[in-house]
C-alpha cells in the first residue's frame, strides 16, 4: 500500500460545487501546497435523523454523479490518488455515530434490516463509480459507532461492495473505537478517525497499534484534525469549539502528529480534515476551522509531506 497523504476535499457538498473553476483551481492547489498525493471525496447521504430508514443522496444536497466524476478524473491528471467515502449525515444535525435501531424488530419501529438496506444502495451506487473511475480507495463509510456492532449486516455489505468494486475496500471507524470493530478481517485496510489530543498521541498509537497486529491488515487514519482556536489542541474532536484564534496550537498538534506517526511504520498514512473547495482569505470564517490554507499548520504539513 503506497502512503497516504492526503486531504478529505469539499466533504458533504451540494450540487454544482465541485463543478466550479474554484473547485478546480483548490484542488490544484491542494496538491501544490502542501505535497499531498491523495485526495478523499466524501459525497453525502441524509437522513431526517438517527431513527430513519431512509436515506436520500439523489437530491441537490448531494454532489452530482456527473461532476464527482469529473473531478475524480481531473485529480488523477494532477497525478493524485483518490479515495472515495460516501458518509452519512442526519438533517437534524445528529452525529452519524448515534445512528441506532433496537436489536430485534419491533413491530410499527424503524428497523436495522430497512436501515441497512438503504445504507447498501447508497454505497453500491458510489462502489459502482469508483469502479468506474478506477479509485484507489473505497471506504464504506464513517464513525458509525453505534452501527458497528451489526457485525453481520456489515460483513454483508463489504461482500456487496466487492462485487461491484475490485479495488481495496476500507472502513472508517471513530477516534478511540478502533478496538471495539470485530470485523476487520473482512476489509483489506483499516482506518479510523485520528482526533487524539496533542500529548496523547503515542499513548493511542500504541493502543491502535494491537488491533492492527491482531488482524494484520495495513492502517491509516482516514480523517485527522485540529481547528485553529484555543484549546482544540487537547480536543481535536469538538468542532463546536469556538474562542480566541490560535494558529499556533494547530501547528502544535500537526507537529505532535507528524512526530508520533512517523516513529510507527505500520500507520500508512493520514487523510486531513480538510480542504475546502474555495481558497478562502485569512479573515474569512475557516480562519478558526480545520483548515490549514494559509495558517501556520500549512508549512508543518507540507514539511513532512514532503
Amino acid at each position: 500500500m503506497e502512503y497516504i497523504k492526503g486531504f478529505t476535499f469539499a466533504p458533504f457538498c451540494e450540487k454544482g460545487v465541485l463543478g466550479k473553476k474554484d473547485s478546480y483551481g483548490s484542488l490544484k492547489a491542494m496538491r501544490d501546497e502542501t505535497g499531498a498525493n491523495t485526495v478523499i471525496f466524501a459525497p453525502v447521504g441524509w437522513q431526517d435523523n438517527a431513527q430513519s430508514e431512509q436515506i436520500d443522496f439523489r437530491s441537490d444536497k448531494t454532489c452530482g454523479d456527473d461532476e464527482l466524476c469529473d473531478i475524480i478524473s481531473y485529480a488523477k491528471e494532477l497525478g493524485l490518488m483518490v479515495g472515495l467515502k460516501p458518509t452519512v449525515n442526519c438533517k437534524n444535525g445528529t452525529w452519524r455515530a448515534h445512528v441506532n435501531f433496537f436489536d430485534e424488530d419491533v413491530p410499527c419501529e424503524p428497523k436495522w434490516c430497512n436501515w441497512f438496506a438503504a445504507y447498501t444502495e447508497f454505497q453500491l451506487h458510489y462502489a459502482a463509480i469508483a469502479e468506474k473511475m478506477s479509485c484507489d480507495i473505497f471506504i464504506a463509510g464513517c464513525e458509525m459507532v453505534m452501527a458497528e456492532r451489526r457485525e453481520s449486516e456489515w460483513r454483508r455489505l463489504i461482500g456487496d461492495i466487492r462485487t461491484v468494486y475490485h479495488g481495496p475496500v476500507s472502513y472508517n471507524t471513530d477516534k478511540y473505537q478502533e478496538h471495539n470493530v470485530k470485523w476487520w478481517d473482512c476489509v483489506d485496510v483499516i482506518s479510523s478517525s485520528g482526533y487524539y489530543p496533542v500529548d496523547d498521541w503515542k499513548n493511542q498509537l500504541s493502543r491502535i497499534e494491537k488491533v492492527v497486529k491482531k488482524f494484520d491488515k495495513p492502517f491509516f487514519f482516514a480523517e485527522l484534525g485540529c481547528m485553529s482556536v484555543e484549546g482544540s489542541k487537547y480536543v481535536p474532536n469538538d468542532w463546536y469549539m469556538d474562542g480566541v484564534i490560535d494558529e499556533a496550537g494547530q501547528a502544535e498538534w500537526f507537529q505532535a502528529m507528524f512526530e508520533e506517526i512517523e516513529k510507527n511504520s505500520w500507520v500508512q498514512g493520514l487523510a486531513i480534515w480538510s480542504w475546502s473547495d474555495v481558497l478562502y482569505s485569512k479573515e474569512d470564517k475557516y480562519q478558526k476551522g480545520y483548515e490549514i490554507y494559509g495558517k501556520e499548520a500549512l508549512p508543518v504539513v507540507k514539511k513532512h509531506f514532503t
